[in-house]
């Protein structure tokens, strides 16, 4: 799970970049419906354009970008290397070229945006609808079966043919459709919206008694849905193979690393945030909250935004026990198993800090829900005098913590001027839990030294490049 959101950057310069993978098969204007995109631009009257590629179809983004500004007339700037995950919109890179509007192509989240205008070109890809329909059939040879059928965004388009072929035959099976943005009112009884989907059941029926049925390949998304939904069997179809199976991957057994790392995330006494994602809407609003969160369960904080998460950056911050991850839905779930420390969710984090929320058996992946008003808010409980606690012990450690929430309105001084009596002088310092992290450590990295190094003059360096200076003699290999 880390590969498509994380990486050391080799990956990226020795990547080959092949016309045809994940690409069209047939007209590029059906497969990139220019037509739609065209009249997305012109009709909302946008003079700048941002066309934004995965890097399986950037092979095609000059041609596309011609044709887009051959039939609107609009400037187009495409944006090939995204400042986070390729299924969210960058704004941030619309932005520094001042674009009205993003055309994001490609697999996406569908996490909602807060201040473009955006329009989904998922790229229609192939399916086998019949050999689909077989596949299903051996699935669920029982025609009363409850199931709901989801795909992969690239794969929406061949639904309705889908739908056709099976809802004669299966009187229960519901299908999902894909909903790009926040779909404006309530929920309506028995509707179900998430992942950027939705679909009705009965308005006494509940989503448990239903199987899952997965129209893509393995992936984050389809991981999304079984940790999400994890009372529902799963079974999938890939187009790619063309086989059909039900889904073994144990989600009990990722459940409990999940929580796993709840555990840690309580003995845990500086955190870092790790800023994911610019352009989902909400994610300020949950990065304060997450703020609060940690300084009322008595940790201190730190906000990061590093771009891609890897190991040798988060490194960087030995003082940091925990990392927070505020990404979308799909990307929120990094295997943190090469980190130097665990990585966790927002809502993993609400499990370990927030004592009024407990674990259910439901795990949330996207963060929306956890804000004031959202379906799944919890409000912190009141604080609780220390002396009135009760004891908590590390399952982890075995040492005793902390469990209680410290007063909300007691004077908390701001994290960069903590000051603290030095000496019998009443000298003040300033004391962070990076600086004593810092002092404790044997080495500290480059120091100035003032007056202890022997002054000497310059001298000519080598010359050439590292792998073979110019006084370095070549070796017979």
């Amino acid at each position: 799970m880390a590969a498509a959101f994380s990486s050391d950057g080799e990956a990226a310069l020795r990547r080959e970049l092949h016309p045809m993978a994940g690409g069209p098969r047939g007209d590029k204007d059906e497969f990139y419906e220019m037509d739609r995109a065209a009249a997305f631009v012109s009709d909302g009257g946008f003079r700048k354009v941002a066309l934004q590629f995965p890097d399986a179809l950037l092979a095609d983004a000059a041609a596309v970008a011609a044709r887009m500004e051959e039939e609107t007339g609009a400037e187009m700037y495409v944006l090939g290397d995204t400042t986070y995950g390729s299924c969210c919109v960058d704004e941030v890179a619309a932005e520094h070229v001042s674009a009205e509007a993003v055309v994001h192509y490609g697999t996406a989240c569908l996490s909602p945006c807060g201040k473009l205008p955006v329009l989904h070109v998922f790229g229609r890809q192939h399916l086998d609808v019949g050999r689909c329909a077989e596949a299903f059939r051996e699935l669920y040879p029982e025609r009363h079966s409850r199931v709901v059928v989801l795909s992969d965004v690239v794969y929406a388009h061949a639904m309705g043919e889908l739908e056709k072929q099976l809802s004669h035959e299966y009187p229960n099976i519901i299908f999902s459709h894909v909903l790009c943005g926040d779909s404006p009112g309530p929920a309506l009884p028995g509707e179900v919206r998430q992942f950027g989907r939705r679909f009705h059941m009965g308005a006494a029926e509940e989503l448990q008694d239903y199987s899952m049925f997965y129209v893509g390949a393995e992936g984050l998304a389809l991981t999304s849905f079984m940790l999400t939904w994890n009372r529902c069997p799963f079974s999938s179809f890939d187009p790619a193979t063309g086989q059909g199976r039900r889904e073994t991957l144990n989600v009990n057994r990722a459940l409990m690393r999940r929580l796993y790392l709840v555990e840690r995330a309580r003995d845990a006494r500086v955190v870092g945030i790790l800023v994911g994602t610019l352009g989902v809407s909400g994610y300020l609003d949950v990065l304060q909250h997450l703020r609060q969160l940690v300084r009322r369960a008595g940790k201190r904080s730190y906000t990061l935004s590093v771009g891609k998460p890897n190991p040798a950056k988060l490194a960087n911050f030995l003082e940091v026990d925990i990392f927070v991850l505020v990404a979308c839905a799909q990307n929120s779930l990094l295997d943190s198993s090469d980190f130097y420390r665990p990585i966790v969710t927002p809502y993993e984090l609400e499990l370990a800090c927030n004592p009024a929320r407990e674990w259910t058996g439901n795990y949330l992946t996207d963060f929306r829900d956890l804000l004031p008003g959202a379906c799944a808010h919890i409000e912190l409980p009141p604080a609780v005098p220390t002396a009135e606690a009760v004891p908590d012990v590390s399952l982890i450690t075995g040492e005793m913590r902390a469990a209680h929430l410290c007063d909300p309105l007691a004077p908390q001084p701001p994290p960069s001027t903590t000051l603290a009596c030095r000496d019998q002088t009443r000298a003040l310092a300033e004391i962070s839990p990076a600086a004593t992290f810092l002092e404790s450590r044997s080495w500290r990295g480059l120091e100035q030294q003032l007056g202890k190094t022997t002054v000497s003059k310059a001298v000519q360096g080598r010359r050439g490049i590292a792998i073979a200076y110019e006084d370095e003699g070549c070796e017979q290999l």
